[in-house]
């Protein structure tokens, strides 16, 4: 939740921020408009907005996951620092401090003492920051009401531009101005009905950024393992498998609808692991915890097997319902209301001995399934074999990448030469991957 005091005042606690993003599709934008102005609450004409953001040569405030910007409308001026928080799908959680000024000019002294890292001294960084990037927007809100809490819903239409570089702006924030988090997620239920919005992770600041550094052409990423800090909980692993997924999901689809057609199969990988994940931690967690967004996550995939145009799927509601329901569970921690007593003991165990155990077993599922040759029967495989080889990239992490990647890259072959019916390589694959020796502890050799 954002908050906003004068340039003398300041506090020991920091604000925070709660805003859900979505990019919206150009086409729908009136269709959206109609939708809010059916919302009981505030409206307000639009405004124009100019940001303009900070960093130095050497991106200090970047590389402590800061952001400093000052923004300007009708003659007022305001300085905004941002720290680093939580990003869970499109939902943001980061503390938030605002500052009044009198003139668009950085002054770091207005902000508290407890801001800064121990690295950094204002009155040297000050003299250090240029201007970076800009973003030129008309913003039109919305104040409504929901379940006794207080959403604004802001419509911001311009562009973001670094030097000679611009891109378009079209996106709806839900920021959370009083009350509980559910209430900006029940509201983003009802809009992502209709189509035309996609949730999305990327700020203007990191758009931003990113032109300032020249645009370059954002790449496929290869699915790696999931790495969780040291003596984390079964929980802890939980949530870091759903978080990896989505954030796997949301940044091949950016690509796709910039025009990588083979990101497209990215996003069917990444939807596929959230299941995965979900099975996983199934004997911990009831099916019945999860049984919507499994629903959901299904529907998706059934349109996503059909040859539809990467905008029509990306801003479809399947999509965006699918998306929103992860976000929902994981934020607002559902599966715990379905969890007993042991469960919670479970979930609070050791995520490295729950690892070791289950990499035994699906390892020996792997070698059950692929010990003999399958003849023509391969690719009836290829659903366990996604499975399997996905539930120890998210169990494999407890170990160094030295020796999980090579393991995890020879399954990998497998599946690729089943997919493109390489029938030597399948062998070649199947052989090296059976045979290898087992990474983890108490593998039972």
């Amino acid at each position: 939740m954002s908050s906003r005091v004068s340039a003398t005042k300041s506090k020991k606690t920091m604000p925070q921020e709660i805003e859900l993003k979505f990019i919206v599709n150009p086409d729908a934008l009136d269709a959206l408009r109609n939708t809010l102005h059916t919302l009981e609450g505030e409206h307000s004409d639009p405004r124009q907005l100019l940001n303009i953001y900070y960093e130095t040569a050497d991106n200090t405030l970047r590389r402590h996951d800061m952001g400093l910007r000052i923004r300007g409308v009708d003659g007022r001026y305001e300085m905004t620092m941002k720290i680093a928080g939580r990003i869970t799908g499109g939902l943001h959680q980061r503390p938030e401090y605002n500052v009044d000024l009198s003139a668009p000019e950085l002054d770091l002294a207005l902000l508290p003492a407890d801001v800064w890292p121990e690295d950094i001294v204002p009155a040297v960084l000050q003299t250090e920051l240029k201007p970076l990037f800009s973003t030129d927007f008309t913003r039109e809100k919305w104040v409504v009401t929901h379940r006794g809490s207080r959403v604004e819903l802001a419509l911001d239409l311009g562009e973001v531009k670094a030097g000679e570089l611009s891109e378009p702006l079209c996106e709806l924030e839900l920021e959370l101005l009083e009350g509980e988090t559910a209430a900006v997620l029940e509201l983003a239920q009802q809009l992502v009905a209709q189509p035309g919005l996609r949730q999305g992770s990327l700020s203007k600041a990191a758009r931003g950024y990113h032109l300032a550094q020249g645009n370059v052409a954002r790449e496929i990423q290869p699915l790696g393992v999931l790495h969780v800090m040291p003596k984390a909980t079964v929980e802890q692993g939980l949530e870091g498998a759903l978080e990896m997924a989505l954030a796997h999901w949301q940044y091949h689809e950016e690509l796709w609808l910039r025009g990588s057609k083979a990101a497209k199969g990215s996003v069917v990988n990444a939807v596929g692991l959230v299941r995965h994940a979900l099975a996983l931690f199934g004997g911990i967690v009831p099916r019945k915890a999860s049984a919507h967004l499994r629903e959901l996550l299904m529907a998706y995939e059934a349109l996503l097997a059909q040859k539809g145009k990467a905008e029509d799927l990306a801003f479809s509601p399947e999509s965006s319902q699918a998306k929103l329901a992860l976000t929902e569970w994981l934020v607002n921690r559902r599966w715990q209301t379905f969890v007993d007593e042991k469960g919670s003991v479970k979930l609070a165990g050791s995520f490295k001995r729950f690892a070791d155990t289950h990499l035994s077993r699906h390892a020996a599922e792997l070698r059950n399934t692929f010990q003999r040759p399958l003849g023509d029967s391969y690719g009836d495989q290829l659903p366990r074999l996604a499975r399997e080889t996905d539930s120890i990239r998210l169990l494999a992490g407890v170990y160094d990448d030295a020796v999980t990647l090579p393991w995890l890259e020879n399954w990998q072959g497998l599946r690729h030469a089943i997919t493109t019916r390489q029938q030597v390589e399948i062998e070649h694959y199947r052989n090296e991957a059976i045979s290898q020796a087992p990474f983890w502890l108490h593998s039972g050799k």
